[in-house]
């Protein structure tokens, strides 16, 4: 009979984001894979998927609904390897493989960057840090991707039977790679910029965390010292109107270009010149590892995965929370000197490949999957 893994988290988005290298994997090594998560996106390298009424909010009473639904699954197949992921979906996983896990399952959770921080709100360590630490006894392994993450977890004694750190979800650098400057100029004619647009780019949804308010105020203090700047923002979100707005009041709005939500990233990102980042919490930016797989300094706002990321100096600069006049200063520095862009650039993009390539990354969670496939099946697993 096939071994069984099952991976949840609440929305199945976040699968076809990050996790489909990984699924495929499994079936590689001959595991019946399953999904269970929100949404009706059909995904590759998929035996099984349900559709799970998840909520966001883990104060949502169809949560209820969707554990109990989860529990059956999970006592239905009998899974071999569970693998939780995203804050809620982590939490219902968890919960309904407890029984499983008595029987011989393996249960995995990945923090994308606990909720509970350096500088987060209050109310984020009330709630989140008792229950993501009382979690971890029904963990076998918890996975964190920032080394923030991954000290707490260790110093504050968190009882997973395994607390291991890798770099992220991985970044395709075949996918995301710097272009020369022919196809550069090819692709910003197609794409409407001229080549000497001075392009800023950053991609996020438009919330509070994202702060995409700061890069608008910072391009309106350097809009007459860098001709042809344009900062590009991609993606959708409550806030964006707001954004919109602000751009108009400041005088910018021809200088900024809302994206809306794109798939094509792997053209629009080589074109651009550098990386601007604003959000105030994140676990490991994936944007900004793209960014630096094709070669773009980062100017990003000082939070854990910025600067697991970015090197002041090496590949970028971090700058204080709502600093706005460094964030303008580094952007025009960037814009005035060529030479320092390109050697910045290529340094974003060698840290990028060292640790942080979807191969870095598999070889990473590949070898933690292979320790509890070795408890399962009996067998000494090698890592080709």
């Amino acid at each position: 009979m096939k071994k069984k893994v099952l991976f949840c988290a609440t929305v199945d988005f976040h699968f076809k984001a990050f996790h489909l290298p990984f699924m495929k994997w499994f079936q590689e090594q001959g595991w019946e894979v399953h999904v269970a998560a929100s949404g009706n996106i059909k995904l590759p390298f998929t035996d099984q998927k349900y559709n799970l009424p998840i909520q966001r909010s883990p104060f949502s009473v169809k949560n209820i609904g969707a554990y109990k639904k989860l529990k059956r699954i999970i006592d239905k197949n009998e899974y071999d390897i569970i693998h939780c992921h995203t804050p809620v979906g982590g939490v219902l996983a968890r919960l309904a493989a407890m029984g499983a896990r008595k029987k011989g399952a393996k249960v995995f959770y990945t923090a994308h960057g606990f909720h509970f921080c350096k500088g987060a709100p209050f109310i984020n360590w009330l709630l989140y840090y008792p229950i993501e630490r009382g979690l971890s006894t029904i963990t076998d392994c918890l996975i964190t991707i920032n080394k923030e993450d991954y000290y707490r977890a260790v110093r504050h004694h968190f009882s997973a039977k395994k607390i291991e750190h890798v770099h992220g979800v991985g970044v395709d650098i075949e996918r995301f790679k710097p272009i020369d400057e022919i196809s550069k100029k090819k692709l910003r004619e197609k794409l409407g910029y001229q080549n000497k647009d001075f392009l800023m780019f950053y991609a996020a949804m438009f919330n509070k965390n994202k702060n995409q308010q700061m890069l608008i105020k910072a391009l309106s203090r350097i809009k007459d010292q860098v001709p042809g700047a344009r900062l590009l923002l991609a993606g959708e979100g409550p806030l964006l109107d707001d954004c919109k707005k602000l751009a108009q009041d400041l005088g910018v709005a021809k200088m900024v270009d809302f994206l809306g939500f794109r798939k094509d990233l792997e053209d629009i990102i080589p074109i651009c010149d550098i990386a601007v980042a604003s959000s105030l919490r994140e676990g490991l930016p994936v944007n900004i590892m793209e960014a630096m797989a094709c070669s773009l300094p980062v100017v990003g706002v000082e939070n854990r995965g910025h600067k697991e990321l970015v090197q002041n100096n090496v590949n970028g600069w971090i700058i204080g929370h709502e600093d706005i006049d460094s964030m303008a200063d580094k952007i025009k520095e960037l814009a005035q000197n060529e030479a320092l862009k390109i050697t910045l650039g290529k340094s974003g993009r060698k840290i990028v490949e060292n640790s942080y390539s979807i191969q870095k990354v598999q070889k990473e969670l590949t070898k933690i999957y292979f320790t509890k496939m070795n408890e399962l099946e009996g067998k000494e697993w090698k890592i080709s």
